[in-house]
């Protein structure tokens, strides 16, 4: 009887604590690894990633950049924004490692300003 009680109970604690875990900053760093490494990426860049044009192993991966343009100057990508994004991609990594969540956030959001719009 005590084991059919302690089950709900159980799964409560574990479902009030997966919000929490789904919110990881190592989430948002692969994410926006991927992006860096995808066809819009090499669009702005000129070159192309190692493991072809569509790099990312993402299933929604698209075959090539699409052709349409940022409606707001401000989010332009440029080739220099998408290197500093890849550096800032790295520091966030080392940040969320060492257990600094609030860094990582902060550093992934950095990132995700200088990668801009990428096609």
């Amino acid at each position: 009887m005590r084991t059919i009680l302690a089950l709900p109970a159980a799964l409560l604690l574990v479902a009030s604590a997966a919000p929490a875990l789904a919110t990881s900053c190592a989430e948002e760093v692969t994410t926006l690894q991927r992006r860096l490494d995808s066809a819009g990426a090499t669009k702005v860049t000129g070159k192309e990633p190692a493991g072809g044009e569509t790099s990312s192993n993402s299933p929604k991966a698209l075959d090539k950049a699409p052709s349409a343009k940022p409606s707001e100057a401000n989010v332009k990508p440029s080739a220099g924004g998408v290197e500093e994004a890849r550096a800032l991609v790295s520091k966030a990594a080392e940040q969320d490692k060492a257990g600094d969540l609030t860094g990582c956030q902060d550093t992934i959001m950095k990132a995700k300003q200088k990668a801009g719009a990428l096609p």
